[in-house]
Parts: structure tokens; C-alpha cells; sequence
């Protein structure tokens, strides 16, 4: 199938700028403090530590900052890192490669998933089944996605503020999830220097439902209405509500390079629902294709994409 003039089904709020700039400013009223902790990890050229911070709603968010053991004078370049669904941001060894490259890494684990970032989101409906739908019961504003999105843009915020990181030189990637949250990211921070993103969950929820979400990564919706609003009273609004956190939506505020990776077999995050998101990105961007792959590790792209980061 032809995905290249999708542009989704998503209904693009007429406030959702209104929105998400409000967030920000909550966000960037709050200190920018944070807490380092060394990690006991052997290394001959990185340091390693845990870095957390207090999130919007007061939720402590956990990440990983790996540094060169020597950065005194210097000004390098920065990495965010952002996991799959229910993931965390992995082993410290992972980032080495990229520290021996130039690179400051700052990985950010998701609220309340894999890993050791808290969730606060206090809600009085359905939390079975995945993530997307915490919270919306209640409305926009206590939307799971959107504290977590803000945090996306508070690690952005903490990184650039480092003395030995060029704020100019922000690269930001992710996969599944990760690149769900790698464009949420760029939208609410333009000017990242780089994204790249695998497979990017969290695009048109719309189609994703009308084809048959049961089996996809996006189960929750249907599984949600089969148990909490069997009859779909309730359908418009539950929609109406996710489009806040719909990141087709964030691509017209991104500013910043984009390189996108997909695989056209991907039954978890079908293709169509991604392509929501890049067709609607006006910012340079660059799509790879791989006919025969899906939802599952992509080879020789790794080696083929060196240079977007090494230059």
C-alpha cells in the first residue's frame, strides 16, 4: 500500500498549541534542579551516574547520564534517549559507544514503566491493559502522556543546561515508544539539532482503532470501551481527548531534522498510523524503508545511518 499521501485521522484540536504551551510554561516553572548519583560501572572512558528530577505533578523521573571521564573545557554533543512501552533506558554499557563518539547521553526512563521513574497520575477509571488511556476519564489534563511528554522536554531542558554540552547539538532518539516520545519531544522543543526515530508508536489512534487494535500495540482503546463503555456513549469524547496526545499532531511544530526507519510488515505499529506523523512533518526529513520487516530489530540501517550522527 501507498502511504506516501496519508495524512491521517486524526482531528487536530483547535487549542492543542493553546495546550501544550501551557504545559511548558508549568514545566519550565519548575527549578531546574536535579539529583546525580555515581553508578558503580567499569569504564576506561565513561562516567556513569543516576540523574532524577521532579516532573510536572511532582513525580520523581529517573535517567541514565553517561559522560567522558573528561570533560573539563569541553563542549560536546548531547543524546536523548527514550525506551519502547513498559522498557526503561537499559544497561549503562549501551551508551558507551556513543560517549567514545563525542556524545553526552542523558536516557530517560518512562513514569511508572520498566524503570525507576514514579507515576502520580490519579485517575478513577480504567487502567488495565496499557498507558495511553490513564487518566482520560478525567480529561486532557490528566492525561498519563502528557506528563510524560513534558518530561521528554525537562530532560531536553537539564541536558542543554550542562556546561560541557553544546546546546546547539541536541540529537534526541528512540524506538516504538521511544520514537513516540522522540517526536513529542521535537515538537515541544524546536530546536534539537537531530532526531531519529524507529517505528514511532503513539500516531493516529483513529485508524489504529479501525483496524483492529486487538491485535496491535494499541489494544487498550478497544479493550477500554469492551469493558468500560461497551455501548460507545462515551466514543467522541474518548477520541476527542486523545488527539491531545496524538503526536501526528506535534509535526507541524517540528522544526528539526527528521530521519524515520520503518518496516512495512509492522503489525504492532502499522505502518499507516506512523505515516500520519512523517507526511505531516515540514521540516527536512528523511524516510528508510524495509519491505521485508517489521516490529523487530532492522539490520544494516545502524552502519547505513553512521554519518547522521558521526560527522
Amino acid at each position: 500500500m501507498d502511504y506516501k499521501d496519508y495524512q491521517g485521522s486524526g482531528i487536530r484540536p483547535h487549542d492543542f498549541d493553546v495546550f501544550w504551551e501551557e504545559g511548558l510554561r508549568e514545566m519550565e516553572r519548575l527549578p531546574l534542579e536535579y539529583k546525580l548519583e555515581i553508578a558503580a560501572v567499569p569504564s576506561q572512558v565513561a562516567t556513569f551516574y543516576h540523574l532524577t528530577f521532579i516532573g510536572v505533578g511532582g513525580a520523581e523521573v529517573h535517567c541514565q547520564l553517561v559522560t567522558p571521564k573528561f570533560t573539563a573545557g569541553m563542549k560536546l554533543k548531547g543524546m536523548l534517549q527514550f525506551h519502547g512501552y513498559h522498557g526503561d533506558s537499559g544497561d549503562f554499557q549501551d551508551k558507551v559507544g556513543w560517549v567514545a563518539e563525542g556524545f553526552v547521553v542523558l536516557a530517560m526512563d518512562a513514569r511508572g514503566q520498566g524503570g525507576l521513574s514514579e507515576d502520580r497520575t490519579q485517575t478513577k477509571g480504567g487502567v488495565l491493559k496499557g498507558l495511553i488511556i490513564r487518566g482520560m476519564e478525567e480529561g486532557k489534563e490528566n492525561l498519563y502522556y502528557r506528563q510524560v511528554f513534558l518530561d521528554t522536554a525537562h530532560a531536553a531542558r537539564i541536558l542543554k543546561s550542562l556546561d560541557f554540552v553544546d546546546e546547539t547539538r541536541i540529537y534526541a532518539q528512540g524506538a516504538s515508544q521511544g520514537g513516540g516520545l522522540t517526536i513529542a519531544c521535537a515538537g515541544l522543543v524546536p530546536d534539537l539539532y537531530r532526531v531519529y526515530v524507529t517505528y514511532p508508536f503513539l500516531s493516529d489512534y483513529r485508524k489504529a482503532y479501525a483496524l483492529g487494535a486487538q491485535t496491535s500495540a494499541f489494544e487498550e482503546i478497544p479493550y477500554w470501551f469492551q469493558f468500560r463503555d461497551p455501548l460507545h456513549k462515551r466514543e467522541k469524547e474518548v477520541f476527542d481527548t486523545l488527539e491531545y496526545i496524538d503526536i501526528q499532531h506535534f509535526a507541524p511544530r517540528i522544526q528539526t531534522e527528521v530521519c524515520w526507519v520503518i518496516g512495512l510488515q509492522d503489525t504492532v505499529v502499522p505502518p499507516i498510523t506512523q505515516m500520519a506523523t512523517y507526511n505531516n512533518i515540514t521540516a527536512k526529513k528523511q524516510l528508510i524503508t524495509l519491505p521485508e520487516y517489521g516490529h523487530e530489530y532492522l539490520p544494516k540501517v545502524s552502519d547505513e545511518l553512521r554519518g547522521y550522527f558521526v560527522e
